[in-house]
């Protein structure tokens, strides 16, 4: 990714990318010449997304071929469309695969023409060496997924102990798996050869939860026996729906239990064999095993086998239902759990691996207990936490509403005039961030500029309003011919964006015009902010005036690059006032702290620097020579702490590339979170934290870092949640800063952006810009 120099250095860097985990936090997906856990699945795992287990077994030594075949897809597919990630898990050429494609199911099904493969339980891990095919077991299974950091596998029977076990010892390892292994296995209970009570006894005995669910039934249910919904023996916990059985797991989670639970659901009530008529084909079978000398780990394949005969493929079919009723249960509980942990990330009670540095946020504000719900106040201007420069605008957006007979008709006709929704607001970029950040507790300066016509009295009255001062808005006077910026949006009928129109032409206006020393500084030197964000509305120099005037009065700078024309404002190739970024402007010396870009405006600002030479630059070098990357690239490592289509559109690269000049960016990704990048400087606490360690791309003898990761969004919105996209971005921006100049070192910025995402998503559900609601999660960032 990057060429090497050879150069000794006296510091070094690390990469890092933290990515949500579910309720493990920090663990990861080992790889090694023996475990492979496929680039889908440890994304899932990463970003918190529901991941169900499959075992092989049942392909390799349960269904023939191709019926396994069918069976393995079948399964993925039952995952899939309930909203899960399927980890098919199995034993290909002396590699333990956790996560397999069509191929590799195909490959390893395929051996049951020649009895090649072998069952793989814990026992057999380590004989994998040999190159061989196996079908892992429930135990084999279960052990591979919790190192993958999967919690729940779905399958159809469990082991349990043999008639006769207290004398044979004939006890299945995948009993004593579940006492000692983290994983929810659902099931239809166990065989029903085996001996029930004895094996309910001995999960017992090794501190197993084992529930069953209720599945329609009232009061107590019985523990089912594979084949049937009824054994004669009561459930000790009876399960009412998916959402409680993911409250039980994600409960026990939070204690330092390492026992898996078994949770047995009952085959299909269609496809349930009769009690006595199952019974009495599993004592024949039995007696045909004992009679024909079959033991060990040769007795379950043969009773099987005596009970499909004799059944005339009854346990076929059972079987076959089950399995994908269960794999669907698994599912179902997977999201519901997804749900829950997604929620605790969102409190702040859990704790991610990313923060900005404390030597960064030496900042403090005051604490604000209770939710505001009053009208706000005029903030003061004795005092800001905040200065947000940008633009103020007069917002019209077109929502697209065609006549009832045109439904089918999403966008509207070019060329000719559309019906529409036509609404009126106050917006501009700089204005919805200092609003956002208000909302949520902060207390702004909002400096921009109008002119004095009538859209500009209506701004500023507007303003007021909505609780921001109008002290740091210029007015022009009608003689200098300039315009109140306006901006029209046009969305479809899902409220999307089709075009845009921008009368931004009075904030383009030279720094003489504005005279930004003059009017602005004063200002800036009497509230003495934490944080100056600046959108990229400002010409080049102005924006270079705008983050010099921050630098020189000890304030960080944020910047919102608005658009993919707008976000290369920032670069050249002069090391003059003229920009805010060149050659010389690499930290320690850099002028921009953060910046908020979406994936085009990333790529844009990496294209702009890369054309203004600012990669060839000293500075630059020495600080991507001091990382250590591989000259021949790094693309496993970031696939593997970020995910295959990030890497692939260049994301993790391009950010990396632009730390030495803004050591912090937050990249928007729409619908999939944030890409979050940060370069940390010497002495940060979590450089010598051990959780950390694994997210670490490059080390050296210093204790400066580099790391960057992806964090899942607040809540996924359907089209029909969707009323306005306008302003969605600048809110994210406008409450993450407001956590920042807080300064407080417990709200870091992992706590910080699911409150901005669900602040993000407020605005995307609310008309007229950014949402009022924004007021109810102040207590969620302690100002």
């Amino acid at each position: 990714m990057f060429a090497a120099r050879a150069a000794a250095k006296s510091r070094s860097w690390r990469l890092r990318l933290p990515l949500s985990r579910g309720l493990h936090g920090l663990q990861s997906s080992p790889q090694s010449k023996f475990l492979k856990v496929s680039e889908e699945v440890r994304d899932a795992v990463a970003t918190g997304k529901p991941v169900v287990a499959l075992e092989t077994t049942i392909y390799t030594h349960g269904f023939p071929f191709p019926e396994n075949i069918a069976l393995a897809m079948l399964l993925e597919s039952v995952v899939r469309a309930n909203g899960g990630v399927p980890a098919t898990v199995g034993v290909l050429g002396g590699v333990a695969r956790v996560g397999m494609n069509a191929e590799e199911i195909v490959q390893l099904a395929s051996t049951v023409e020649n009895k090649s493969a072998m069952k793989v339980s814990r026992r057999d891990l380590g004989y994998i060496w040999k190159s061989i095919h196996g079908g892992t077991t429930i135990s084999g299974t279960m052990i591979l997924a919790e190192l993958a950091g999967i919690r729940i596998f779905g399958t159809g029977g469990l082991g349990g102990v043999h008639r006769g076990g207290e004398n044979s010892m004939d006890i299945s390892a995948d009993l004593t798996e579940l006492g000692r292994t983290p994983v929810t296995v659902i099931s239809s209970g166990c065989k029903s050869f085996l001996d029930i009570p004895r094996t309910l006894e001995y999960l017992e005995t090794e501190g197993v939860c084992v529930g069953t669910f209720a599945d329609g039934r009232e009061g107590p249910v019985d523990f089912p026996a594979f084949y049937t919904r009824d054994s004669g023996f009561r459930s000790s916990r009876v399960i009412e729906n998916e959402a409680e059985a993911a409250a039980i797991i994600y409960a026990q989670s939070k204690l330092p239990v390492s026992s898996g639970i078994l949770f047995a659901n009952p085959v299909p009530l269609e496809h349930s064999v009769p009690k006595a008529e199952i019974d009495h084909i599993i004592e024949e079978a039995i007696r045909l095993a004992e009679v024909e000398g079959y033991k060990g780990s040769d007795n379950t394949p043969f009773v099987l086998s005596k009970i499909k005969e004799l059944s005339g493929d009854k346990s076929v079919t059972a079987n076959r239902a089950l399995v994908e009723s269960n794999v669907k249960r698994a599912t179902r509980v997977a999201v519901e759990l997804a749900k829950m942990e997604e929620l605790d990330r969102g409190s702040g009670s859990r704790t991610m691996p990313a923060s900005l540095s404390p030597s960064l946020l030496e900042q403090t504000a005051p604490k604000q207990s209770a939710v505001e719900t009053s009208e706000p106040a005029v903030a003061p201007l004795e005092q800001a936490d905040i200065l947000v420069a940008g633009s103020l605008a007069i917002d019209l957006a077109c929502d697209f509403a065609p006549f009832s007979e045109d439904r089918t008709q999403v966008a509207p006709v070019p060329h000719t005039s559309n019906p529409a929704a036509i609404g009126q607001s106050l917006g501009g970029v700089g204005h919805n961030v200092a609003l956002a950040a208000s909302y949520v507790g902060s207390k702004v300066l909002f400096c921009s500029v109008v002119a004095d016509d009538l859209s500009g009295r209506a701004a500023l009255s507007s303003l007021e309003k909505e609780g921001l001062s109008s002290t740091g808005v210029q007015t022009l006077p009608g003689s200098s011919g300039a315009r109140t910026a306006q901006y029209i949006a046009v969305n479809d009928t899902k409220r999307d964006l089709v075009v845009a129109m921008a009368d931004m032409g009075i904030v383009e206006l030279p720094n003489e015009q504005l005279d930004v020393d003059g009017f602005w500084g004063p200002l800036l030197e009497k509230t003495k902010p934490k944080w100056v964000v600046l959108d990229a509305n400002w010409r080049p120099d102005v924006l270079a005036k705008w983050a010099s005037l921050a630098k020189k009065h000890g304030a960080r700078v944020a910047f919102e690059p608005v658009s993919t024309a707008k976000s290369s404002r920032l670069f050249g190739r002069g090391g003059g006032t003229d920009v805010a970024i060149g050659p010389a402007r690499t930290i320690p010396d850099n002028a921009i702290s953060l910046a908020c870009p979406n994936r085009l405006e990333l790529t844009a600002m990496y294209s702009a620097a890369r054309e203004a030479l600012l990669f060839e630059s000293p500075g630059w070098w020495y600080i991507i020579d001091a990382m250590g990357l591989s000259s021949s690239g790094s693309r496993e490592k970031l696939v593997y702490l970020t995910s295959a289509a990030l890497v692939d559109e260049g994301l993790p690269q391009q950010s990396i590339q632009l730390l030495p000049f803004i050591p912090c960016i937050v990249t928007k990704l729409g619908a999939d979170g944030v890409l979050l990048t940060q370069l940390l400087p010497p002495g940060d606490q979590r450089l010598t934290n051990p959780a950390y360690a694994q997210y670490i791309l490059s080390r050296a003898s210093s204790t400066e870092s580099l790391f960057g990761g992806t964090v899942p969004p607040e809540a996924t919105l359907t089209p029909e949640d969707v009323v306005s996209v306008n302003g969605a971005g600048d809110t994210l921006l406008g409450v993450l800063v407001a956590g920042l100049a807080k300064g407080d070192q417990k709200l870091s910025i992992e706590n910080i952006i699911p409150v901005a995402q669900e602040a993000s998503r407020k605005t995307i559900t609310s008309s007229g810009g950014v949402s009022s609601e924004l007021r109810g999660l102040r207590n969620r960032l302690l100002l």
